[in-house]
């Protein structure tokens, strides 16, 4: 997804360059072709020739700069980019471009570009929470820019609190989901041919079940089936031959996918169950109730003094019936948890018998139920976890399926 995708990395002075060093590499290694501008202030923690001996590109450190003269650095560079990331960003440079200043190779770049803009702020945790720095973040959101938050932790400066640089892997996992997604003005055309699921049949599952107690109340949990939904999209979007049962939810149907609405856990078994010899990958990201009323009732309970006791039964686990019946299928399911996450994700696994699980904590902001975002970690039967960063459950649809084509290839890098 990364090759030959023009990354353009406007590096500024701040003790986190070296970060952006190791940044640099990976996305060279991932094939992508990596253009790096410094501030002569970043000259001062790291010599330019560090960047172009990781990239193999001319580092460009002033607007004046013109290794080829029949193009103008600052445009030629801003015209090639499918990305244009600001890392680290200092309070600085933040502030010349929330304002228009163009005295550098990385603001004049700033203007020209019609690029994508991200910026990955890094300083002190006072220097970040004050309101010039903040008002200048909000200008540029309102115009388009996309910040990659910094991480609380141990500052250079002996601070402790928000400031510290995200880290590379993270930048790099939320610059493949950008590609991968296509949401690039440039990748439109290329994610319309990207069709690497074709000839697979695929069931997913997702939003909540209901468990009645009488014809007007019920049990229920509060997934909104966005996930499921957005995997199933991504996935038709890329050739497979998507199923989707679901829940109960206020969602619009997909595009090009067949959906089978299941109101109970009972009703979602049997049809996934239905179709589980024919499939070839599986995602059960549906928040199936554990337990429902032993007794129904056939009209509506009337309130009766004192309390309410209904006994409870368990439903089906239909994760361990898929485990357990399970000849060539590729299983993959999912853990929302509050606490022990890897623990709990690692003991899922091994007792359904998945080949991944896909974990978060839904107490963790910008993680839970009903929000247009994610952080998760994925587990693989082979050992491996890879932590992800925050970001849109669109973007995160279409990362966890190029995990899912690489670990049936037995190859996840």
């Amino acid at each position: 997804m990364m090759q030959g995708k023009t990354i353009v990395i406007g590096v500024t002075g701040g003790i986190a360059i070296y970060k952006i060093a190791d940044l640099c590499s990976k996305l060279t290694q991932k094939g992508a072709d990596v253009w790096v501008l410094m501030t002569e202030s970043a000259t001062r923690f790291v010599q330019p020739i560090t960047f172009q001996a990781l990239v193999r590109n001319p580092v460009l450190t002033d607007t004046f700069q013109e290794p080829n003269p029949s193009v103008i650095s600052h445009i030629d560079v801003a015209d090639r980019a499918d990305l244009l990331l600001i890392a680290p960003a200092t309070a600085n440079v933040i502030g010349k471009l929330a304002n228009g200043i163009a005295d550098d190779m990385i603001s004049t770049t700033f203007l020209a570009t019609k690029a994508p803009v991200w910026i990955a702020p890094a300083m002190n945790v006072n220097m970040y929470a004050h309101p010039a720095v903040q008002d200048n973040m909000s200008k540029l959101a309102s115009w388009g820019c996309r910040f990659i938050e910094p991480e609380e932790g141990y500052l250079a400066c002996g601070w402790i609190g928000k400031g510290r640089l995200a880290e590379p892997m993270d930048m790099l996992a939320q610059i493949e989901a950008f590609f991968s997604e296509g949401t690039c003005q440039k990748d439109a055309a290329l994610l319309k041919v990207r069709q690497d699921l074709q000839g697979i049949k695929m069931v997913v599952t997702a939003g909540a079940t209901r468990e009645a107690i009488d014809p007007v109340r019920f049990f229920t949990n509060h997934s909104s089936g966005k996930m499921g939904y957005a995997i199933a999209e991504a996935a038709a979007k890329r050739g497979a031959d998507v199923t989707l049962i679901s829940g109960k939810t206020n969602l619009a149907r997909p595009e090009d996918v067949e959906v089978v609405e299941a109101v109970s856990a009972e009703d979602m078994f049997r049809e996934v169950i239905k179709r589980y010899a024919h499939a070839d990958v599986v995602v059960k990201a549906a928040a199936v109730a554990d337990y429902r009323p032993k007794m129904t009732y056939d009209h509506k309970m009337k309130k009766q003094p004192g309390d309410l006791v209904i006994e409870m039964e368990r439903t089906t686990d239909i994760l361990a019936e898929l485990g357990a019946r399970k000849t060539h299928q590729f299983l993959v399911g999912f853990a929302a948890e509050t606490q022990d996450v890897e623990a709990n994700a690692r003991g899922k696994m091994e007792r359904k018998n998945t080949d991944m699980i896909v974990a978060n904590n839904v107490s963790q902001e910008g993680a839970g139920f009903g929000v247009d975002t994610n952080i998760v970690t994925v587990y693989l039967r082979t050992g491996e976890s890879y932590p992800l960063p925050q970001m849109d459950k669109s973007q995160l649809a279409h990362r966890l399926l190029d995990f899912i084509l690489e670990a049936r290839r037995g190859k996840v890098e």
